[in-house]
């Protein structure tokens, strides 16, 4: 038997799938890609199976695989095989794959949002995977809908079934996914980081959903992630990809405790470490708040009457120092994102809103042109918000430009060369495109865009949250080595605990608007006086136990 599947199911079952020296490949021109190179694993009846690794391992094209999804002609399989219930996948007919698709074996995608359809409502595709598959009628396809929402807590369901996917949260939408991958009872759910963009709490919640589910209809769960943590908790074997290759496999018990191969020791190893940056308890304050306000109005017939409104950010006052971290902690629609962007004047709001000693607040779009360039904002997503129609020098070089900053082309050039150097990118590569860069380098590309303009305050949006754990320990350490060169003041935004800890000396905790709790990290993080924050720490830090244990041992 292959080295990678020796007691890969449980007892002697027959396996349902069988992978045998799977590799995969993708052409660009002359370029090959070796993305997957002799993969093997079996899944068995019930069975979880945790693939893991950092991004580019060749994880999710190992998925993509099994539903024959990769970009045919470009992408290839030069050899192995796939096996389905003695099925097999590898080169089958476009009618078999259809019928195997959505209904044997389903799929829940890391963002939902961009894998459902924007112009139909959740309850039309829904629906549409029975029709398809179960050959129902619309009145019997919408009951099972129905039932499929209740099953997965999508809460009101007879209202939700009607709603499009920009109207549900990211929580309620995953939910939405699951209830379609499960509409057809499938034997196989393969779940390709379904929690990575969902806060700590909701994470916990479709975790436990999962599991559930995979109970209650004796599913097999191909669960592919670089989060360790979540794979401890969902997974009974673990498989370590690195480069295209299984490098390590086992038990869970025995991956986490008595991980043998470098790799799967380093990755065990990969968190946010470090504390804060000290700063001077008197230094100068760069950025505060009094009394914000952001709310946007809800608009309701067709003369569109104003009769409510959404508190997205209902009062909050703030202040942050120079060379000094305000971590800001909250569920998704707690408002963290509206604060940031009211802070740099993205935003319409009430209250006062002061940049060192000067009132912004009122100010036009003009008068606060030349103050732009002392304040910074870095996204979660930097492949959304880098242009791939750009390369990286103009991409980096936009702002000295649209600031007059710089007296040449050249002297330009010259300061997004340094900016590239201090952030970790070779400048040589200033000619390349975002697509050619790693998750982590993009971010990087993103930070030195900011960093360019020499900013004294930057709001830093969830910039780790999609990244691997070892990307997300040396963007942490970036930050930190840029606050302290530069005495930057940081307003850190964040569902991530672990990192918002190891960055910030101050928190403040959100929920519907409001601050619920704030005051100096150790304080917030050591001792929660409010139920709120205690349920996020929870949520956070009992996912995290298990590696903790695991690397200590």
């Amino acid at each position: 038997m292959d080295e990678h599947t020796d007691s890969t199911t449980k007892g002697n079952a027959e396996p349902l799938l069988s992978v045998r020296d799977l590799k995969a490949e993708f052409r660009q021109g002359k370029e090959v890609v070796h993305a997957v190179r002799g993969v093997s694993f079996d899944i068995g009846p019930g069975e979880s199976l945790g693939l893991v690794g950092e991004s580019g391992s060749g994880k999710s094209v190992t998925a993509m695989s099994i539903l024959q999804l990769l970009p045919y002609p470009e992408a290839s399989h030069p050899g192995g095989s796939i096996v389905f219930r003695g099925q097999e996948l590898i080169g089958a007919p476009e009618k078999t794959m259809r019928a195997i698709r959505g209904d044997r074996i389903a799929m829940v995608f890391q963002e939902p949002m961009t894998s459902m359809n924007p112009l139909f409502t959740i309850g039309k595709q829904i629906s549409e995977v029975l029709l398809y598959h179960k050959n129902m009628d619309k009145d019997a396809a919408r009951g099972r809908t129905l039932e499929l929402l209740r099953l997965v807590g999508l809460p009101d369901p007879e209202q939700r079934i009607n709603s499009f996917p920009h109207q549900l949260s990211g929580g309620q939408l995953q939910r939405a996914m699951i209830a379609m991958a499960l509409a057809n009872e499938p034997d196989i759910l393969i779940a390709d980081e379904p929690t990575t963009a969902l806060d700590v709490t909701i994470q916990a919640q479709i975790l436990e959903l999962i599991k559930d589910l995979q109970r209650r209809f004796g599913m097999a769960l191909l669960w592919i992630t670089h989060d360790l943590s979540v794979v401890r908790k969902m997974a009974d074997r673990i498989c370590v990809m690195s480069d295209g290759e299984i490098v390590e496999h086992g038990s869970a018990e025995d991956i986490f405790l008595r991980a043998k191969h470098p790799y799967t020791q380093r990755l065990l190893a990969s968190e946010p470490k470090g504390k804060p940056v000290k700063a001077s308890a008197d230094a100068p304050v760069i950025m505060s708040t009094n009394d914000v306000k952001v709310w946007f109005p809800i608009k309701v017939g067709l003369l569109r009457r104003t009769r409510g409104y959404v508190r997205a950010v209902d009062g909050i006052s703030v202040t942050v120092q120079q060379g000094h971290t305000v971590g800001v902690v909250g569920e998704s629609g707690s408002g963290k994102t509206t604060l940031g962007r009211a802070l740099l004047r993205l935003l319409s709001s009430e209250g006062s809103i002061r940049f060192e000693d000067s009132e912004i607040h009122d100010l036009t779009v003009e008068e606060m042109r030349p103050l732009r360039r002392e304040m910074q904002i870095v996204f979660q997503d930097p492949f959304g918000s880098l242009s791939p129609r750009m390369t990286v020098a103009r991409i980096v070089g936009e702002g000295l430009r649209i600031n007059n900053v710089g007296a040449t082309n050249a002297e330009r050039e010259e300061m997004v060369v340094q900016a590239l150097s201090e952030v970790g990118i070779d400048p040589d590569g200033r000619n390349r495109y975002p697509h050619e860069f790693s998750g982590g380098q993009r971010q990087r590309i993103a930070i030195a865009r900011a960093m360019v303009l020499k900013p004294r305050f930057m709001v830093l949006d969830e910039p780790t949250s999609a990244l691997d754990r070892s990307v997300q320990a040396q963007i942490v350490d970036l930050l930190r080595d840029l606050q302290e060169r530069h005495k930057l003041a940081y307003m850190f935004i964040s569902h991530d605990l672990k990192v918002v800890r190891a960055l910030s000396d101050s928190v403040v905790v959100m929920k519907d608007g409001k601050v619920v709790e704030a005051g100096p990290a150790d304080d917030v993080f050591d001792d929660p006086k409010e139920e709120y924050t205690q349920a996020l720490l929870k949520a956070a830090f009992d996912l995290e136990a298990v590696d903790t244990a695991a690397v200590s041992t």
